[in-house]
């Protein structure tokens, strides 16, 4: 199982970036697919999730600014940010996996990962 995160890069306060999580239409189909990311000396943390079904779920800090999507033709999953700050500069990963309502924001719950990208916002 593989997963393909890309779209980082370096951005200005204010800027905005789209984040992609590609993978196989075996993992695709039937999994929850969530962003996390880690920014040096820290945890990682959940930033957004979708379902199969396509309901969406965010980290309560970041709704507003990000969004999730899925493009189902694409076995692609989208993260939107806009209105960066430089608190959002991290690593990015994307995962999939099939957690149950209580676990989708933990990351403990995802089986598989990808191998992150990094996103860097300047002020």
């Amino acid at each position: 199982v593989q997963l393909q995160a890309s779209g980082g890069g370096f951005v200005q306060a204010g800027g905005s970036l789209r984040l992609s999580c590609a993978t196989s239409r075996s993992t695709f189909r039937g999994y929850s697919v969530g962003w996390f990311r880690q920014a040096p000396g820290r945890e990682r943390e959940f930033v957004a999730g979708i379902m199969w079904s396509s309901a969406t779920f965010y980290a309560d800090l970041l709704k507003g600014r990000f969004v999730i999507s899925r493009d189902n033709t694409r076995n692609t999953v989208y993260l939107q940010m806009d209105n960066l700050k430089p608190e959002d500069t991290a690593v990015y990963y994307c995962a999939a996996g099939t957690p149950i309502h209580s676990s989708r924001r933990n990351r403990n719950a995802y089986n598989y990962w990808g191998q992150g990208t990094q996103v860097t916002v300047s002020s």
